[in-house]
């Protein structure tokens, strides 16, 4: 077989030459294609003799050629320009950006950021201008950045959401000027306040739903929810609420408490929360065995153990705990023991509910203050933050006295911020105290008003500055004033004297009274100064000088009565020193639901001045709380004395007329010796030399909402004013005859002032007392 190699072998060769060809002009384009993507082939490179920024107007070429980073002749890839266009955009400083090569001559075109010319905001009342501008980052004269803008716009309405409106909505728009220059505002749609309707609880069986509501910050809506801002639900709240509800339970020995949730649920229109605790309550343990072991040689157990206040039985609170730790604490140092620590070891015992403290006393290490450091202080000035210190630089370092330094620090109330820290300092054994302070306004101008059934209306005024020129120190001045009377005062206080813990007061007053409920009228000045200081953790103890000018003036009555007589006496000085004692365990007792206040003072006339006299007074005050502390009890006992010598006679103005002061149910004049002629020409209230009170009362719920603020209360009071020097055939009641009222009150806590009213019946009297059946008081500062 012979086959035709010029035919069909032929065409073969020919259709093999055109597939060949086909093939190169498809992996050429292949090849280009993929020659200009990035990173695949070889990447182009550009290199440029000269650089044109165009566009800008503000911005320096300089300062657009340093963002890009390409300096002329170097040799750079299109990756590197993408860089430069990048890093030039991230500036913030152009609205838009453009990398162009043009041959050896690159182009950089920018379109810069407009300029803010002002910054408004735009539908905003519950939060003013000036608060606003202080929560965002754009500023008028700096370059305008969107994405700041919008960062803004969420900063603002977060602020929102804090005051507890949660349906805020905040836009920021700009409006074009010249001069590449806008106007920058923030469109903001406040939305209402979503209020908290009710909060409950869940798992408790001790204290009530009311009673724990009390404790808590956040408030539930009430009647006055226009004025109250407790009422709005802020998150952030929701966490100090946990934390004191917890410090409540643990201060009354239920140290298995526990908070398992907190339940926020928005209603279902949006407008209110419902806020439901769980809790587990445990059970209430007490102090059981109190022991002191020593670990130091030269320490002795007893005699710390000696000095504790704390005993079995009573209910365990970690604060009793801490204040017997730095009871021990302040011996040692007393001692000249350093480096002691006190170390509380605690036993359980969940068969008789107890806990056994031992208190061991060890040795700490030994380190010591090297300096202590206080910024931030603008206005106070160093030594009042450093006397709030028990230690100086120096001393052994002691963690407690830190702690309890920075207390006394943030309760002056002259900083909005202080911290208190301690870092390592030179050496190991030594540490750097660091005080870190905000300063916080100290001064204030108020205004008051007040109404009573028994003065009427009044207004004050008053400027009072708690940090006078940054010294700690405290100077008020009021002016205050009813229907009947004016009042004017004057008090300046330096709560460290000399540098120690010494009180030095300066009061200067002036009263004057025209009529009230009277047929004279009277003036007094006064000025006096004192020092106080303790003499113990609870008790205090002040020495006074007081210089006094009274008269008795404008009597209108018939003439021969005591009353003229005493007014025919014209002005008269006293002159006297006194002191003062007082025993408060309200704060720092064992009971944190119990306490008594005990006050003693006496002055003695007679150093220089017109007449020679003593005045005592006495008050003794307890009060506790009972039915899960749903019921407040109070009991209040007080009396007083004044007595002339060398022949002299009290005055109207010298003796106690007080009425509802001293017993409720009765006016200003109400009670006491009086003198009235038999045809009832003339009935003057005397006053007495003497008084003796005793009052008790309860205040508990009514089975209101608690977010009204209203309780109820029963009160019972007895007691007498007696005693002339001299007295007349018309003078009543000079011996003293008893009164008894009881009553009831309301106790209404609104947001401008409480409110107090009190119904009252005489259930013992005296045929001319003045009763006062009714009484209605509330003061409030606008």
């Amino acid at each position: 077989m012979t086959y035709n190699i010029n035919g069909h072998a032929g065409g073969l060769i020919e259709q093999g030459r055109k597939t060949r060809a086909f093939m190169a002009v498809i992996f050429l384009g292949v090849s280009f294609i993929f020659s200009t993507l990035p990173g695949v082939g070889e990447a182009q490179s550009y290199r440029f003799t000269d650089v044109t920024i165009e566009g800008n107007q503000r911005i320096e070429p300089g300062t657009i050629l340093s963002y890009a980073g390409i300096a002329r002749g170097e040799t750079v890839s299109a990756a590197e320009l993408n860089d430069a266009y990048q890093r030039i955009l991230a500036s913030g400083l152009f609205e838009t950006v453009t990398i162009e090569p043009r041959g050896s001559r690159l182009v950089i075109a920018v379109k810069e950021y407009p300029t803010i010319n002002r910054i408004n905001f735009e539908g905003n009342r519950r939060l003013k201008d000036e608060e606003l501008a202080g929560f965002i980052e754009s500023k008028s004269r700096q370059v305008y950045n969107p994405t700041k803008a919008e960062r803004d716009a969420e900063t603002i309405a977060e602020a929102y959401l804090q005051n507890g409106r949660l349906a805020a909505r905040v836009s920021p728009k700009i409006i074009r000027r010249s001069d590449n220059r806008v106007d920058l505002v923030f469109e903001i749609f406040e939305g209402g306040n979503v209020e908290i309707e009710r909060i409950s609880f869940v798992g408790n069986q001790v204290y009530s739903d009311h009673r724990l509501r009390r404790v808590l910050e956040s408030k539930q809506a009430g009647l006055l929810r226009i004025l109250i801002q407790r009422d709005t639900f802020v998150e952030d709240r929701l966490q100090f609420d946990r934390q004191v509800l917890r410090d409540f339970y643990l201060s009354r020995g239920y140290i298995d408490f526990r908070i398992t949730g907190v339940n926020a649920e928005l209603a279902r229109e949006r407008d209110g929360y419902f806020i439901t605790f769980n809790v587990e309550e445990g059970q209430q343990f007490r102090f059981g065995e109190i022991t002191t072991v020593s670990e130091m040689d030269e320490v002795v157990a007893e005699e710390f153990q000696s000095i504790l206040r704390v005993r079995p039985g009573v209910v365990y609170s970690p604060t009793l705990v801490e204040n017997s730790i730095a009871r021990m604490e302040r011996l040692a140092v007393r001692k000249g023991i350093d480096f002691m620590r006190v170390e509380p070891r605690i036993s359980r015992n969940d068969r008789d509910l107890t806990l056994d403290i031992e208190f061991a006393l060890v040795r700490g290490p030994r380190v010591f203050i090297e300096r202590i450091d206080i910024e931030g202080n603008a206005t106070t000035l160093d030594r009042v933050v450093r006397r709030q210190f028990r230690v100086v630089e120096g001393d052994p370092f002691n963690p407690r006295e830190i702690r309890e330094a920075a207390e006394r620090i943030r309760a002056l109330g002259f900083f909005e911020k202080a911290d208190v820290n301690a870092r390592e300092g030179s050496s190991p054994e030594q540490v750097i105290v660091d005080v870190d302070v905000e300063e916080a306004p100290t001064g204030s101008l108020g205004f008051g008003g007040s109404f009573s059934s028994k003065t009427g209306f009044g207004l004050a005024v008053q400027f009072e500055e708690n940090n006078f020129l940054g010294r700690g120190q405290t100077f008020r001045f009021s002016i205050s004033g009813a229907e009947e009377n004016r009042n004017y005062g004057m008090n300046f206080v330096e709560p460290a004297f000399l540098g120690r813990d010494v009180r030095f007061h300066f009061d200067v007053g002036y009263v004057e009274t025209e009529g009230y409920n009277s047929n004279y009228d009277t003036e007094s000045a006064s000025l006096g100064f004192g020092l106080e200081f303790p003499i113990s953790e609870r008790a205090r103890f002040g020495v006074n000088y007081k210089f006094d000018h009274t008269e008795v003036l404008n009597y209108t009555g018939p003439a021969g009565t005591l009353l003229d007589g005493e007014a025919g006496l014209g002005a008269l000085n006293a002159s006297s020193v006194g002191f003062t004692f007082s025993y408060d365990t309200r704060i720092t007792g064992l009971n944190p639901n119990a306490g008594m206040l005990l006050e003693f003072s006496q002055d003695f006339g007679g150093a220089g001045g017109d007449v020679d006299f003593s005045k005592s007074t006495a008050r003794v005050m307890a009060q506790t709380k009972i039915l899960n502390e749903e019921v407040t009890l109070r009991a209040t006992l007080a009396g007083g004395m004044v007595n002339f010598r060398k022949g002299q006679s009290s005055r109207i103005t010298d003796r106690f007329l007080y009425g509802s002061d001293i017993i409720r149910g009765f006016a200003y004049d109400g009670i006491g010796p009086r003198e009235r002629d038999a045809g009832g020409t003339f009935d003057d209230a005397l006053g007495g030399n003497f008084f003796a009170t005793a009052k008790f009362e309860a205040q508990f719920p009514l089975g209101l909402p608690e977010e009204y603020g209203i309780e109820g209360g029963l009160f019972y009071d007895v007691g007498s004013v007696w005693g002339l020097d001299t007295t007349s055939p018309n003078t009543l009641y000079a011996g003293g005859p008893v009164r008894h009222v009881a009553g009831l009150s309301i106790f209404w806590k609104t947001p401008v002032g409480p409110l107090r009213l009190n119904w009252s019946k005489a259930l013992q009297k005296q045929t001319f007392d003045k009763e006062q059946q009714f009484e209605l008081t509330i003061q409030t500062n606008f």
